[in-house]
């Protein structure tokens, strides 16, 4: 790959975060990037080649994040909160304010399938790793369920995507950690 390949997912993805898979157009990135159209349909064909190129990237990176986080973070319980800190973190810094994907889950019913299929896979990624550390938590006791883990792992992901939306919908990156907390605090709860 090169950068000007680089250059244009980079753009697609911000402009993806603030407007959508329909807020954005090929002159949107050719006039950020600094290119014609003609060399963005050079890399991508059309807009739903670069979408879903986007995604698997975004996916790749977020198996790579999940992997690394379990490497560096040695219980479920930390696990956990380092994946909440690196929301929280992009969230106040404005660099990733909003998960790509959620924000493309919302649209699904406009998306064209092969685009929808990329951002099922994504969810089916977090929602798997989730599922995974909840499993473990459980069984060294220090998590307490009172569902099974998958569907706390479901609810624990659909909490986190609320609470983007509601930390964007105040305008307030602050608004991501006081929803999260209290999740946490239930599930680390002791019996």
């Amino acid at each position: 790959m090169n950068k000007t390949f680089d250059d244009i997912l980079a753009c697609a993805r911000s402009l993806i975060a603030t407007g959508g898979y329909n807020g954005f157009s090929y002159a949107d990135i050719a006039e950020v990037v600094g290119i014609r159209k003609a060399s963005i349909h050079h890399h991508f064909p059309s807009k739903v080649d670069l979408v879903k190129t986007l995604i698997g990237r975004y996916r790749e990176e977020t198996a790579h994040g999940l992997t690394h986080l379990e490497q560096t973070n040695p219980g479920p319980q930390e696990q956990l909160r380092a994946y909440i800190q690196f929301w929280t973190s992009c969230i106040a810094d404005g660099s990733m304010p909003f998960c790509v994907c959620a924000l493309l889950a919302s649209e699904l019913p406009i998306l064209p399938d092969e685009v929808a299929l990329e951002v099922r896979g994504y969810f089916r990624l977090l929602s798997g790793w989730l599922t995974s550390v909840l499993e473990r938590g459980l069984q060294q006791g220090l998590v307490m369920l009172t569902q099974e883990p998958r569907i706390e792992a479901e609810a624990f992901m659909a909490t986190v995507h609320g609470a983007m939306l509601s930390a964007r919908a105040y305008g307030d990156p602050g608004v991501f950690g006081l929803i999260m907390a209290p999740q946490l605090d239930r599930i680390f709860a002791k019996k």
